[in-house]
């Protein structure tokens, strides 16, 4: 492309329609000569003839040569582009209106990528980006700098070729996130972090961050949280209230706990975060499995009773004869076989705290009246006793049943049913959230690979594949069981699609009808895990005539891990 001042514009025959399209707009042209690389006109291209191969959505990669015999092969002879330079009033004020929205999008288009490469070459931190392939799209100024190569040396080439140990290729393949991961560049640790792009259901490409360039950097922030902790344990002995800016940073702990990026579990954590502020009964709904403590916990964790006791309560595996001795206590000798000396209930166990009523839909009618009594005064009277005792306690109810439909059945009470749908809290079942299953399993395997002291496995492509597309009824919780199953029985590091339970990708189950009646199925999956587990176990002492060093060595797990199997399954 030529541009000389007083010059006419002249494009190369190998130059692409994109760069036609950005010389017309440009410099308000209607036609510029196209010329071979001895500078010999070989043809005209013109605005018309690029707005109608715009229009017939021709590749803009297309070389100016290819467009002009692709016009010449449909009978646009110089004729035709005679006439294109005198076209008539109307094709000309419609042209002239499509060219100009060409311009304007093409100079937005500048403007973004000026905006884009202005803030990665900005930013302190190294940033890359990989395609689906792996192959280097994208890459800011401090990361070039630190590899000591230029930003031309590192676009199109595979990451591997460019970062030494890197793993942001195998971030693609899983599409499990990586963060604050150490990686070793020049013999020199860093802390990284690995995203992956999520686009439609699919990994398109992933992120690189070099967060800090050296652990002596996370060593020095470390010590700075190490005085903060000090400073504030000094504060707390002398009686000082602890600082709202460290309350807000244990809040955002708490909601931390809830793993997941998706858009439905990104608006129930601002939820949390809103309902922790107030002290309203909170009402958490969702399928079995799903979290509903966790994210009771979160509410307790970031709110004004995040230093008093979580005490929680599961209204369904109490039965109802026990039910008001277990919340409200009891006095000596209030009933046959009471405690000597009476028993505080749940709700003294939790004042100044978060009392957490799980499966509340399960409450007999009868304790439902006076749960209602208490929320409402603030007292509890213990069975047998005759005073009552007021109480602090922030109440969170949870539960995976229809409460509006009990309502209207009569099996469970309206003015109660209000009374907790203060702040209502829906978690969303996991197969509607399936981003976010790569950062579950891999959050989960890391918990309990080092709960059971053994390496962490890492997931095939494959075995994601039908991790990602399987509909978990179950939801977390049974996500966990799998998780645990597979820690248990897989051989070595890597996890493939042939480990996977059978029943993950044989069973298809009607998840979409089973909103709240998942926890049969989700218990009766959990029995078929344990019993593969079982039998796995018992074959692996078969065939080291009852060795258990050797049986832990067979099935890739640490010897302590299988001890605590047999005697599980009783062996």
């Amino acid at each position: 492309m030529t541009v000389g001042h007083g010059a006419s514009a002249t494009l190369g025959r190998h130059q692409t329609l994109q760069e036609a399209v950005q010389l017309l707009a440009a410099h308000g042209i209607d036609a510029v000569d196209v010329v071979d690389e001895y500078g010999r006109t070989v043809g005209r291209c013109t605005w018309r003839m690029v707005l109608r191969a715009v229009a017939d959505g021709m590749d803009r990669a297309m070389t100016v040569e290819d467009v002009l015999a692709v016009f010449s092969l449909e009978g646009e002879t110089e004729k035709r582009n005679a006439r294109s330079e005198t076209p008539d009033a109307e094709d000309d004020s419609g042209a002239a209106a499509e060219l100009e929205r060409l311009r304007g999008e093409l100079e937005e288009t500048h403007r973004l990528a000026e905006t884009m490469k202005t803030v990665l070459d900005a930013a302190y931190e190294g940033v890359v980006v990989v395609d689906g392939n792996g192959v280097i799209r994208e890459i800011n100024r401090a990361y070039c700098q630190f590899l000591g190569i230029r930003r031309e040396d590192a676009i199109g080439k595979h990451v591997t070729e460019v970062i030494e140990n890197t793993r942001l290729h195998i971030c693609v393949q899983s599409g499990i996130p990586e963060r604050g991961y150490i990686q070793k560049i020049y013999g020199q640790p860093m802390v990284v972090h690995r995203i992956p792009i999520w686009r439609d259901g699919e990994v398109i490409g992933a992120i690189g961050m070099l967060i800090f360039q050296g652990v002596s950097e996370v060593y020095e922030i470390f010590r700075r949280l190490q005085e903060l902790s000090r400073e504030a344990s000094r504060k707390e002995k002398n009686g000082a209230a602890a600082p709202k800016q460290e309350a807000a940073t244990s809040a955002a702990v708490g909601v931390e706990r809830i793993i997941g990026r998706h858009p439905t579990i990104a608006a129930v954590k601002q939820m949390i975060r809103r309902a922790a502020r107030v002290p309203s009964t909170v009402l958490i709904t969702g399928e079995s499995g799903t979290g509903k403590e966790v994210a009771a916990r979160a509410i307790h964790e970031a709110g004004p009773h995040a230093d008093g006791p979580f005490v929680s309560v599961n209204c369904a595996a109490i039965p109802e004869a026990l039910l008001e001795a277990e919340l409200f206590g009891y006095e000596d000798g209030a009933f046959t076989g009471a405690k000597k000396g009476g028993k505080p209930g749940k709700f003294q166990l939790a004042h100044r705290g978060t009392l957490f009523l799980d499966e509340i839909g399960d409450m007999p009618l009868a304790m439902q009246a006076k749960i209602l009594r208490v929320l409402e005064e603030k007292k509890v009277e213990k069975v047998g006793g005759l005073s009552e005792t007021e109480v602090d306690v922030r109440i969170i109810a949870a539960t995976n049943k229809p409460l509006e439909e009990m309502v209207r059945g009569g099996t469970f009470r309206e003015d109660l049913f209000y009374r907790l749908n203060i702040i209502r809290i829906h978690l969303p079942p996991l197969r509607e959230r399936k981003t976010d299953i790569p950062a579950l399993l891999a959050y989960h395997m890391e918990r309990l690979c080092r709960q059971f002291g053994v390496t962490t496995k890492s997931f095939a492509k494959e075995a994601m594949e039908v991790l990602i597309s399987y509909s978990w009824p179950g939801n977390i919780r049974e996500l966990v069981n799998v998780v645990e199953w597979l820690i248990s029985m897989v051989e070595g590091e890597n996890i493939e699609r042939e480990h996977l339970p059978a029943y993950l990708s044989a069973i298809q189950p009607m998840a979409a009808s089973m909103q709240y009646g998942g926890v049969n199925i989700a218990d009766r999956w959990k029995e078929m895990v344990y019993q593969s587990e079982r039998e796995r176990i018992a074959a692996a002492l078969v065939a080291a005539n009852g060795n258990k060093a050797e049986a832990a060595r067979r099935l890739g797990i640490h010897r302590s891990t299988l001890y605590e199997k047999l005697k599980k399954y009783g062996f």
